[in-house]
């Protein structure tokens, strides 16, 4: 990696460009029902599908994936309201993006399974945890969100894992050899979110010590983290 390093001190937190194109994303195990479901599209189980799993799992990729190909709309799921709802179908497809149970207008989005049903529109919804466990006031919303089918992403494998980290890295103009991708990535969780953390963890401390993101870096940080 080649680095200039100024007179500054203090490490900026900077927006790194993520991609989204289909070419971009890192297909495994854990993800290849996911996958498949947008692949497959439109030739779904219902018209109204959910993407489950933790943050970083990849749901938003998949997502942008499928809006590319459907032509879908995208609205962030605290925006969903009567109000919105009049358009959210506009396309005749739809992702709603990070549905959580709280500050959720179920009236709206009870509206927006039955509209969708109705004009035979599709909905793919980006969730942490499955719908089926939110609890709601509105009864046959309830009723809705057990009934919705819902493909989940699991934790990447070893293989994907390190793939990530590589992606990450890129992503923000760092090579990584594999002694590095090896050594970190046997020291901390297997998880998107700890790939996540640990490219940016050696990213902002090669920034603040001036030093390239080597084995020898990664050794420091993550040695504690082993218990060593």
């Amino acid at each position: 990696m080649t680095m200039s390093f100024g007179p500054r001190q203090l490490v900026l937190a900077l927006d790194h460009a993520v991609s989204y194109a289909r070419d971009d994303f890192l297909a495994g195990p854990s993800n290849a029902a996911a996958l498949a479901l947008v692949e497959r599209w439109p030739d779904w189980p219902n018209r109204v599908m959910a993407l489950v799993g933790p943050e970083g799992s990849g749901k938003s990729h998949l997502a942008a994936m499928w809006a590319e190909i459907s032509g879908a709309r995208v609205l962030a799921a605290n925006l969903l309201s009567e109000e919105t709802l009049p358009t959210a179908l506009a396309t005749g497809a739809l992702v709603l993006e990070d549905l959580e149970p709280e500050g959720l207008d179920e009236r709206a989005l009870f509206h927006l399974i039955n509209l969708a049903r109705e004009e035979g529109a599709y909905v793919l919804i980006t969730v942490r945890a499955p719908p089926s466990a939110f609890k709601v006031a509105i009864r046959d919303l309830g009723s809705r969100l057990r009934a919705l089918p819902a493909v989940t992403l699991s934790a990447p494998d070893d293989t994907l894992l390190r793939l990530v980290m590589v992606k990450l890295a890129a992503d923000r103009q760092i090579a990584l050899d594999q002694g590095v991708v090896n050594y970190v990535a046997n020291r901390i969780e297997r998880s998107f979110a700890a790939a996540r953390a640990a490219v940016l963890r050696l990213d902002e401390e090669s920034m603040r010590m001036h030093r390239p993101v080597t084995r020898a870096l990664a050794a420091e940080l993550f040695r504690e983290d082993a218990g060593a």
